[in-house]
């Protein structure tokens, strides 16, 4: 037989009755206890206080934030594939004239290749380190 055609009797809906009283009870009392308690709590500060923001400090801490929250994008590894055997970046040119000293791009993609973040390149490097903490 299905619930919904199985005969309902006194007893069940008086206990499912006494239930529900019991729990609108329950909330009733405890949240009559909570905004008892939330009205009897004092403001920290005074309320004309409240309206007063200082706007140097404010921005100096949205900077702080933002600086601290990038900080760490500096020390990312920016090749996923570096010191690895398939990584395409991985590849250099370079030419010697006469007795003069080689000269290859492996100066310039070495810092990429071998697992470095934008921190260890030769001119971004210092310049993000000047601006981010």
């Amino acid at each position: 037989m299905a619930r919904h055609a199985e005969p309902r009797t006194s007893r069940r809906s008086a206990l499912l009755r006494a239930g529900l009283t019991v729990t609108a009870a329950g909330a009733a009392v405890l949240g009559a206890g909570a905004a008892g308690a939330q009205a009897a709590a004092p403001l920290p500060l005074p309320v004309d206080s409240l309206s007063r923001t200082d706007l140097a400090a404010a921005g100096s801490g949205a900077v702080e934030g933002v600086g601290q929250g990038l900080a760490p994008l500096t020390r990312l590894q920016l090749d996923p594939l570096a010191n690895t055997g398939v990584d395409p970046l991985d590849n250099g040119l370079g030419t010697q004239v006469a007795d003069f000293k080689p000269v290859g791009t492996n100066l310039l993609t070495d810092h990429v290749t071998k697992g470095g973040a934008v921190a260890d390149l030769p001119a971004v490097g210092p310049l993000t380190q000047g601006l981010l903490p």
